[in-house]
């Protein structure tokens, strides 16, 4: 089954990334058009490669769409600290949208 996967790339530790990722665990990408699943991945773990690490290091958290429609990963932009809850999901949809083309 084709899956569109948004990333949470973080660190144990980030404050920011422990604020993003429970804000995203408190939404249903289920609602966004196409929907998503999330996958958090620690950018000091083993399984991410020297690249990606080198890349996100210093830039964590990171969003990156992992989309198998598109057959692209892309970073989206960066996500405010200051972004209420209730605001994330018009967010990444509005992201979305430019990728996908869908109003």
């Amino acid at each position: 089954m084709n899956s569109e996967v948004l990333i949470l790339f973080t660190r144990k530790g980030c404050c920011l990334c422990q604020t993003l990722e429970k804000k995203l665990s408190n939404i249903s990408l289920k609602n966004l058009k196409p929907s998503m699943e999330l996958s958090i991945v620690d950018i000091d773990s083993e399984k991410v490669s020297l690249d990606i690490q080198m890349k996100y290091t210093n830039e964590v958290p990171v969003l990156v769409l992992d989309s198998t429609r598109l057959l692209k990963k892309i970073e989206l932009p960066r996500v405010s600290p200051r972004l209420k809850e209730e605001m994330l999901l018009p967010w990444i949809q509005k992201n979305l949208n430019v990728f996908y083309k869908t109003a």
